[in-house]
């Protein structure tokens, strides 16, 4: 007989509890929002519910949420772990009979900011799914809507390596952008705009890198999981673990491919940019040594001292313009020689 649960209603934020959200499965074709009293009331009696589960989502914001999770549930102290050991590589662990996942995902409203990715935590066991974080991302917001949209989840695994499949569809969104803005970048170096093209190239490539290091599921710990998973995790639970890690590859494979098409890109305008700078100094050099004999004789001939040549001359000022003339084109041609032996 199923303990009586009035749905919940959605709400914007978290309850008192730090509850963002609650869904039991396995009762009716779709999941059934539920709130924390409910939640704990279910957790309580679920032995007598086998074929259910229940997926409660926390917002650690809320320093009431952590709280309720101590009071409430016995979760693997690695769980709670992670909560306050910083941002790690994606992964997920055993411990003892439970899976504890750390994923790694962007914001809602991603920026290509190396400060817009934060981590999700998760507990998984048979029949009770415990996820918190501390912003709002956009993996985990994808999973509550096809939640309320009544996709089948048939396991906590299935949950879990579907919220892994909605990471790679959020990173494979993002590498398409940005995908589009090296694209913009490359059009307008083939046109000649170079400016602030090289530093916004650099910035995006450390947020690829980034994204590379963070969202990537550690291979040791997954190796791990596939080798000896808990005794509740079926055969076609552990087929979707690897196939979801398997989407990560390519996805992972896109960005290194997107990394070196803008190492490339700023090693060209890097070229460019050194080009310009010579040709910029060969210019100076050919000025310079083209002044140089009339600021010789200029300069010889402004001392205030006696003895200076053709001073009392009528024609004086004309023949110190032909000697200058003389030097001037006999440095060009020098420059010019040089320039052509180099070249």
């Amino acid at each position: 007989m199923h303990a009586t649960i009035k749905p919940a209603t959605l709400e914007y934020g978290s309850d008192h509890n730090g509850l963002v959200c609650g869904y039991l499965f396995g009762r009716g074709a779709a999941a059934l929002p539920i709130v924390a009293a409910d939640a704990l009331a279910w957790l309580q009696e679920r032995a007598a519910y086998p074929d259910e589960f229940l997926w409660l989502h926390f917002n650690l914001a809320n320093a009431a949420s952590e709280k309720w999770l101590r009071e409430h549930l016995r979760l693997a102290d690695e769980f709670y772990d992670c909560l306050h050991e910083g941002s790690r590589s994606t992964r997920i662990e055993q411990a003892d009979d439970t899976l504890v996942a750390v994923i790694n995902d962007v914001l809602r409203d991603f920026s290509f900011e190396p400060s817009d990715i934060a981590s999700l935590y998760l507990s998984v066991e048979r029949q009770v799914v415990i996820s918190a974080r501390r912003s709002p991302l956009q993996a985990v917001e994808r999973l509550r809507q096809a939640v309320r949209r009544g996709e089948p989840i048939a396991s906590t695994v299935v949950l879990l390596t579907h919220l892994l499949r909605d990471q790679a569809d959020v990173l494979t969104r993002i590498v398409r952008m940005a995908t589009g803005k090296v694209d913009g970048i490359e059009d307008n170096l083939l046109s000649g705009q170079l400016k602030h093209q090289r530093a916004e190239l650099g910035s995006l490539r450390r947020v690829l890198v980034r994204l590379q290091r963070l969202l990537a599921p550690e291979p040791a710990a997954m190796f791990r999981l596939m080798q000896r998973p808990p005794s509740w995790v079926s055969v076609a639970d552990r087929q979707e673990v690897r196939e979801a890690s398997e989407e990560f590859v390519v996805t992972l494979n896109d960005i290194a491919s997107l990394q070196e098409r803008i190492k490339l890109l700023q090693e060209e305008i890097a070229a460019l940019v050194n080009e310009a700078n010579n040709r910029s100094l060969y210019v100076l050099t050919i000025v310079t040594v083209l002044a140089l004999p009339i600021n010789i004789i200029a300069g010889l001939l402004g001392m205030n001292v006696g003895g200076i040549p053709l001073a009392q001359d009528g024609a004086g000022f004309w023949i110190i313009a032909g000697i200058v003339a003389v030097f001037t084109f006999v440095a060009g041609w020098i420059v010019l020689r040089k320039q052509r032996e180099l070249a």
